[in-house]
């Protein structure tokens, strides 16, 4: 059975009635948790094993953990920096390995498939929703570090998610709130914010996450419903055969493409293998009832590979000398 399109939410810790049917539902392929979902380890483990059965089919739980300004789980989970305060310590490259791997051993000893990262956008300083999440302000500094940290995430098992294509930090407005612009030139983008995503590409990037932005100059769509940053550019010019999620359809930056289910079939059409909606059950209810989303067996199969790979459970993950010498380097950065 294959991996369905569609990645929703949850009320809190534990499941209701309402979301076991949602969970079901055949166009319902993963779960994204926030802190809401979370109140201790143990209670994340029981939630996490619902959802599995609940569900009773090929599925994706994932989280955006991050570090820094974004972390969901936070009592009994290391708490990690923002990954801009890398750069500042000596070992910088060492200390991006181990915050990858610390980060996806401690998600995926709690059977959670993936953390939504890293942030690949360049901090140009001015987009206050990405900063510190950013590695650095230059391109060649994001590529070196992001492919440490996509290193560690690997060796935990888990798959990397680079966002938000093809960058966001060179707009203020955030697209939670706004519909940001990007009024800049084919070349500026190309020089700095494309590379970072080209590079990693090249070094095994498995899946992209566009942004809500729209990049006047190129296309009138956000590059989350454009075929030619999805087709043309991701998949045909940076030659990009991971997974393409969306966004989530509930931002602000989305409500250009109409209702609810408007989003889903344009992000879907446009060339996304999942999409996500959260914070806005009617509007999943709205998709899951009338956008009648097609998948294509390519896209089923792309998404089989972002399941994480076998790993220890917690106690045993607490119990070795990696996780500790990996939470003594990383508690460190401050």
């Amino acid at each position: 059975m294959a991996i369905a399109p569609l990645m929703l939410d949850l009320h809190g810790i534990e499941l209701s009635k309402e979301e076991i049917e949602l969970l079901q539902h055949p166009l319902t392929g993963g779960i994204i948790l926030f802190g809401r979902n979370y109140e201790s380890t143990e209670q994340l483990s029981v939630l996490v094993d619902s959802i599995r059965k609940s569900a009773n089919k090929p599925f994706l739980i994932s989280v955006d953990h991050e570090g820094g300004r974004v972390q969901r789980f936070k009592s009994e989970f290391t708490r990690l920096p923002a990954v801009a305060k890398i750069s500042e310590y000596d070992h910088a490259r060492q200390r991006a390995y181990h915050h990858g791997w610390l980060m996806a051993a401690e998600l995926r000893a709690m059977d959670i498939d993936f953390s939504f990262a890293p942030v690949l956008d360049v901090n140009y300083g001015v987009s206050e929703v990405i900063g510190d999440r950013s590695f650095h302000k230059e391109p060649q500094t994001i590529s070196l570090l992001a492919k440490e940290y996509i290193s560690g995430m690997h060796d935990a098992g888990m798959a990397s998610t680079g966002k938000h294509f093809p960058g966001h930090g060179a707009v203020a407005e955030d697209s939670h709130h706004d519909i940001p612009i990007d009024r800049r030139t084919r070349d500026e983008i190309w020089e700095n914010d494309i590379l970072p995503f080209a590079e990693l590409i090249e070094a095994g990037l498995d899946a992209v996450m566009p942004a809500h932005i729209i990049y006047e100059k190129l296309d009138d769509k956000p590059a989350g419903f454009s075929a030619y940053w999805l087709q043309e550019v991701l998949r045909k010019q940076l030659n990009f055969a991971g997974v393409i999620f969306s966004d989530d359809l509930s931002m602000q930056g989305a409500s250009v493409m109409g209702g609810y289910a408007e989003r889903a079939k344009a992000a879907m059409q446009a060339g996304c293998d999942m999409i996500l909606l959260c914070n806005n059950r009617e509007g999943a209810i709205d998709v899951l009832d009338h956008a009648n989303i097609k998948q294509g067996s390519t896209s089923a199969q792309r998404l089989d590979r972002m399941r994480g790979k076998s790993f220890m459970n917690r106690s045993a993950l607490l119990d070795t000398r990696r996780w500790a010498e990996a939470v003594e380097d990383i508690s460190a950065i401050v």
